[in-house]
């Protein structure tokens, strides 16, 4: 761990300490400090600008409550952040009455010879080329945007998380609660998806 990080983690516990004390002004130093990686957490999992401010307000309300049972096992932000994940993920399953599109639809799909199905065009595409401030740039952040809304809610959760937010595979384990060969797994096939997805889209 940095020097930076270690400062980080003792200005978190301190803060904890004073809103244990009943301090107000420290939930606003912790919302302040972690407050926008919540805000974009929620965001990229929920995939809507109001669904995520209440997840904000939800992570700041749960924290004021429950800080007393912060036991110490983990960096404070990592146990935010899990709790800003459950009600993410908690937000979306109240949502389910649109259909996800199943994975399978959105993977690439091959011919018995293992050479790729589909029209000839998308061999040639070679969006892999493009500068990353090209495809955050007007119709290739349209394109990737729609790709991240079609995952189905618990390949996108770790999509997040690991490419994001750039937690390590561990760290999303331990955050989601699974094993880090699922982990592994839904990365994998979520990455494909948004590979398929633009591969469709430039070619």
């Amino acid at each position: 761990m940095t020097s930076q990080a270690l400062d980080s983690a003792a200005g978190d516990l301190e803060l904890l300490a004073s809103l244990r004390r009943g301090e107000v002004g420290a939930l606003t130093a912790l919302a302040e400090r972690h407050g926008p990686t919540i805000y974009r957490l929620a965001f990229g999992i929920t995939r809507n600008r109001a669904d995520a401010e209440e997840v904000l307000q939800d992570v700041l309300l749960t924290l004021a409550n429950r800080c007393a049972s912060f036991e110490g096992r983990s960096a404070l932000g990592s146990w935010i952040y899990r709790i800003a994940t459950n009600a993410a993920l908690n937000k979306r399953r109240g949502k389910r009455s649109e259909l996800e599109t199943s994975l399978e639809d959105l993977l690439p799909t091959f011919q018995s010879d293992g050479h790729r199905a589909g029209d000839r065009t998308y061999l040639l595409a070679d969006w892999s080329q493009n500068p990353e401030e090209e495809l955050l740039a007007g119709e290739r952040r349209r394109v990737l945007e729609q790709a991240l809304d079609s995952l189905p809610d618990h390949y996108r959760v770790v999509l997040v998380l690991r490419d994001v937010e750039g937690f390590s595979n561990d760290e999303v384990s331990t955050l989601l609660g699974e094993p880090i060969s699922s982990v592994k797994s839904r990365l994998h096939r979520a990455r494909m998806v948004l590979r398929e997805h633009l591969t469709r889209s430039f070619a």
